[in-house]
């Protein structure tokens, strides 16, 4: 029996390779690329990698980066979490997702990490770096150097928020690696990872991270989002004391990544029989890079047949873009053949109706302007900042309400030419005695042949049951007066006004 045991094993893994390149033949290609990639926390080891180490367009993850430097300083004691910075021209210049300080605006350490860690606020990104080494470029530059440092070996940083620029790279190999160095080394300021909603005066912004409260033992870390890139998400869950971290890069929604990571971790979290069949992936610091081009997904995301908004803030359904268990959808196809041909069994709740749900209810972090308050201190400044929220948000414009046009007034809706209807008896009574301004003629004695007096209600000819000032000189070419006289200056259906072609 003893050996047979390696021929069974040998025949069962040529099965298990035979199944899945047979899946890789028929399972639906997806729409853009993606890549995918999940490792152990502690261990760094991978247990699923799909494009791993293409290189990528980091987009907004890149502030992960941005935390981790900054945090550093704050560690080695360079600056304090209280520490003041000034918003610079160079950060409120800065594209949204952003604060929109005005500069000058000052703000601590801490707050700046908040807004830019929940809302993306790319000014924060660089009034943090601005305060750590003065500029973008020097910021950028201890940025590279840390990569370095870490084993980031496909990753370069041009900016601290990850707008678009030249050169700024990574792949989800080199993300995998920065998440994992996180939080071995700022295990004390893990708490800005995964803050579920801050507060600003009045306004209340959730974090973009739709795994924080919806999936359970989800605690971090940064979502993004470039037309070049996708939809990009570096996300970390936490179950019976075993740490997973999935990074998600390209997807086609904000609710596809958080969907995609979703059904990484619960492959992760499951219990798996068949470890012993498959081939050992290693750890993530082995896996080989590629010298490659970065995938440009800017027309599939961005083009004329894709109505994407520039923001990490989607709010569209994985439903739209295929159906939540279509062919080639998140939750369908080659992802439930995945957790077949893995041994797995499917989570208890789809992802997809895990992220469509409510997130669990929590209450905002308040973040302000100015240095560091408690107690008294802090209402007053945020009653401060919710005032001048209202102080510079443009008044907006009453709305024009259209008068609701009565009987009388619905004739002079269209233009008149007054010349023509005077010049035209034969739009008025056929007695002859049209030109008699005192005698006004009630509409139910005109006759049926006048067209325009037949086509009119009887509340139109009101007006003449009680004449006016303005009524009466209705006949008088030089002072027409086509609103009180409806019935007299409107033209014969006949001849169309000049002014109406």
């Amino acid at each position: 029996m003893h050996a047979l045991r390696p021929l069974l094993r040998k025949s069962l893994f040529n099965l298990f390779a035979a199944t899945l390149a047979c899946a890789a033949m028929l399972a639906p290609r997806t729409a853009s690329a993606e890549a995918l990639l999940l490792i152990e926390a502690d261990s760094g080891k991978v247990l699923q990698a799909e494009n791993a180490t293409l290189p990528w367009y980091p987009a907004s993850v890149t502030k992960i980066m941005t935390a981790y430097v900054t945090l550093k300083a704050v560690k080695d004691g360079r600056l304090t979490l209280d520490t003041l910075l000034t918003v610079s021209p160079t950060a409120a210049s800065q594209s949204p997702s952003k604060m929109g300080f005005r500069p000058g605006t000052q703000v601590t350490v801490d707050n700046a990490l908040k807004m830019m860690m929940v809302k993306s606020a790319n000014d924060m990104a660089v009034v943090l770096a601005e305060g750590v080494s003065g500029s973008v470029d020097g910021f950028s530059a201890v940025m590279n150097d840390t990569a370095r440092k870490l084993g980031m070996a496909q990753t370069s940083y041009v900016n601290p928020n990850g707008l678009p620029a030249e050169g700024q790279i990574t792949s989800a190999r080199d993300l995998g690696i920065l998440a994992r160095s996180f939080l071995r080394d700022l295990p004390e300021y893990e708490y800005y990872m995964h803050i579920p909603a801050i507060r600003f005066g009045k306004r209340v912004t959730g974090n973009f991270n739709k795994l924080i409260g919806r999936y359970p033992g989800a605690d971090g870390f940064k979502t993004g989002f470039i037309c070049a890139s996708g939809y990009n998400l570096v996300a970390s869950a936490t179950r019976n004391g075993r740490r997973l971290i999935a990074v998600v890069l390209g997807a086609n929604s904000g609710t596809a990544r958080a969907v995609k990571a979703a059904q990484l971790l619960e492959r992760g979290f499951a219990p798996d029989n068949l470890t012993w069949l498959r081939p050992s992936l290693g750890t993530v610091d082995n896996l080989v890079p590629v010298d490659a081009t970065p995938p440009n997904l800017r027309d599939e995301m961005c083009g004329p047949n894709r109505k994407r908004p520039a923001s990490d803030d989607d709010d569209a359904l994985i439903a739209a873009s295929g159906g939540a268990t279509g062919s080639g959808s998140a939750t369908g196809g080659a992802a439930q053949f995945t957790f077949f041909t893995a041994g797995l069994q499917p989570p208890l709740m789809k992802a997809s109706e895990l992220m469509a749900s409510a997130a669990a209810p929590t209450e905002p972090v308040l973040v302000y302007t100015g240095p560091t308050r408690t107690g008294t201190a802090l209402i007053a400044a945020v009653a401060a900042d919710a005032d001048q929220q209202a102080a510079s948000k443009p008044r907006a414009k009453k709305p024009r309400v259209a008068k609701k046009p009565d009987a009388a007034d619905k004739p002079a809706d269209k233009p008149k030419d007054t010349k023509t209807a005077a010049a035209k008896p034969d739009a008025k009574p056929t007695d002859g005695k049209a030109a008699k301004p005192a005698t006004p003629q009630p509409a139910a004695t005109k006759p049926a042949g006048a067209k325009h007096a037949a086509t009119k209600p009887d509340a139109v000819a009101k007006p003449a049951e009680k004449p006016s000032a303005g009524g009466d000189q209705a006949a008088k070419p030089a002072k027409p007066k086509a609103a009180t006289t409806p019935a007299a200056t409107k033209p014969p259906a006949a001849a169309k006004p000049a002014n109406n072609s």
